[in-house]
């Protein structure tokens, strides 16, 4: 009978786990999991904004990608901001992160000041960085031309137009990564400080490699898998910045998809390359996973 009312009671508590999750699961079938399977279904397909009927092609749209060089070249583009992006961005978070964290004074003033560029509307700060970048009044090409270097026109450029938005791009995620470092620290024991000393340890160095660094192991994968994913979902400096160009030099793979989709209008095709793209994010994440989470020291 004990055994009977205890299966009981662990059946009445998973009913009611399950239907207050139910809200949750309905949203998650509706907003993400639904639009999914309608993105990779319409990847199938020739269907146009605006036309009533659509036919089946199989895989032309992505046997097309193979051959599309404005594909070839946004893809090669995300892939470079990527790899600028991203180590920049995590291990300028980290620093800042301990130093804000060794800060005695000041420390809500610095986590507010670097954070900033995080809760800023990209699209208004595109006016102070336009000014930032312009070739000929701007205060970075004022300060090359005092010491005597070329000044370059960043923005319009296609040799300087994608590493100007890397810039950007560090200077948005960084404030990001040290909040989520901060958190990080935050959590190592105090007391393992106290050990590594007493184990010699003497030097700030010593301890962050022995404590510090393991310690943030966790923190560490998921900063990484977030920077990375962010840095591939770039779009909105893109667009406001350059438009892509000049010459398609600062396009990026989800700048080409809004392209194709609501300016030419070609959904299918635009719908191949979001598959792609989703396809792309799923790899990068597994691997960062499996490669990473082996290195991760629990607590």
């Amino acid at each position: 009978m004990p055994m009977q009312s205890v299966a009981a009671r662990e059946r009445s508590e998973a009913r009611t786990a399950l239907l207050l999750a139910l809200p949750a699961i309905i949203l998650i079938v509706l907003f993400v999991l639904l639009p999914i399977v309608a993105v990779v279904f319409l990847g199938f397909t020739d269907f146009q904004l605006g036309d009533k009927s659509f036919r089946f092609v199989a895989f032309e749209n992505f046997a097309h990608l193979l051959r599309d060089r404005t594909f070839q070249k946004s893809l090669w583009n995300t892939t470079i901001y990527t790899l600028i992006v991203a180590p920049i961005s995590i291990v300028l978070g980290l620093g800042v992160a301990l130093l804000i964290e060794s800060e005695g004074t000041g420390r809500s003033f610095f986590r507010t000041a670097y954070f900033l560029p995080v809760a800023s509307l990209i699209v208004a700060m595109a006016t102070v960085w336009q000014y930032l970048f312009h070739p000929t009044i701007g205060p970075i090409n004022a300060m090359l031309a005092e010491i005597g270097l070329p000044r370059p026109n960043w923005l319009g450029s296609s040799a300087t137009a994608l590493y100007s938005l890397s810039i950007i791009g560090v200077w948005q995620t960084v404030g990001f990564n040290m909040v989520l470092f901060l958190a990080g620290l935050t959590a190592i024991p105090r007391e393992l400080y106290a050990a590594a000393e007493v184990d010699s340890a003497k030097s700030a160095l010593d301890r962050f490699w022995l404590v510090t660094w393991p310690m943030l192991g966790p923190t560490t994968l998921f900063v990484t898998t977030i920077s990375i994913i962010n840095a591939v979902k770039v779009f909105d400096t893109v667009k406001t910045l350059t438009d892509g160009g000049p010459n398609h030099a600062s396009e990026v793979l989800l700048f080409t998809i809004y392209q194709q989709g609501f300016v030419y209008l070609q959904v299918g095709y635009a719908s191949a390359m979001t598959t792609v793209f989703l396809a792309i994010l799923v790899v990068l994440t597994f691997l960062q996973y499996r490669v990473l989470d082996r290195q991760v020291h629990y607590t």
